[in-house]
């Protein structure tokens, strides 16, 4: 009889304490995928904001990069047309035939701008459509490897080059500047990136010397070394230390060219001269 108690009594008391030790289990199962339902949910939401801070900071970036490219094309340009047509204007009546010249150099330096303006706006186009398209299917982690691009492309592989910088030396004398050129080292070829920024830093200085130091004698130097090219423009001080015809300056330049020389790892800096002048120098690692 002991026994046939026990087990009724095990019979009653056994289902009602399994129920509630299976309830208790579930519940707590429950409150376990809640919890890793909301740690992946706020895993997610991070990972979401994370994603778009480094859009944004693309963005940034190529918004800067555009804007440096198209201040380093337009204001060269413009700046040597403004130089030209100055002189234009105060030969027209004395010397005819210098007055066509400077019109013709003029009308180049134009459609120079030009053409270089509309290359951008086709690459700006063209990747715009592109991004559009892709936008839907790209994932996640893609974005921080786009961000990390555009950090590096500044421009493209089409950009200037250093055999070019005897041809822009000479558009700045044509336009009137007493320029010398001096080339130290053997001459070779670098990483595209590295001789569009050479290319940049020179011509920037050298729009700035039309703007600022208008009729100074400058004096451009490239030096190629083991490891390294340097640059540097150096102008004397102008005849006249403020001229009617300086052009106007967003400060904007000398930011850029910090930037483009930074980015690869080089040494910028600029500043005036003891005895009154201006002086730009680079130094940029060959790889």
């Amino acid at each position: 009889m002991p026994f046939a108690a026990i087990t009724m009594s095990l019979g009653f008391t056994a289902p009602p304490v399994l129920l509630g030790l299976y309830v208790g289990a579930r519940r707590r199962l429950m409150e376990s995928l809640r919890e890793r339902a909301d740690s992946l949910e706020r895993e997610l939401q991070l990972l979401a904001e994370r994603a778009e801070e480094r859009a944004e900071w693309a963005r940034n970036e190529e918004r800067t990069r555009i804007a440096r490219e198209m201040h380093d094309v337009v204001a060269h340009r413009v700046s040597l047309m403004v130089v030209h047509a100055a002189a234009l204007q105060a030969v027209a009546r004395k010397d005819p035939e210098k007055a066509v010249k400077n019109a013709a150099l003029v009308g180049d330096m134009g459609r120079q701008a030009l053409t270089e303006l509309r290359e951008m706006l086709g690459v700006l186009r063209s990747g715009g459509e592109g991004r559009r398209e892709r936008a839907a299917s790209v994932p996640l982690v893609a974005v921080g490897v786009a961000a990390a691009a555009a950090a590096s492309r500044a421009v493209d592989d089409e950009g200037p080059c250093l055999a070019e910088i005897e041809e822009l030396v000479g558009q700045s004398a044509a336009a009137g500047m007493v320029v010398a050129l001096s080339v130290e080292g053997d001459v070779r070829s670098y990483a595209p990136l590295v001789e569009q920024t050479a290319y940049r830093v020179v011509q920037e200085a050298l729009t700035n010397v039309h703007k600022h130091a208008a009729g100074a004698k400058t004096y451009v130097r490239l030096a190629h070394r083991v490891s390294e090219i340097a640059m540097q423009v150096e102008n004397e001080p102008p005849e006249e230390a403020a001229s009617s015809a300086r052009l106007p300056s967003g400060g904007n330049g000398l930011v850029g060219m910090r930037e483009r020389v930074s980015a690869l790892g080089g040494v910028f800096v600029s500043g005036p001269t003891d005895a009154g002048g201006f002086r730009v120098s680079a130094v940029i690692p060959a790889s």
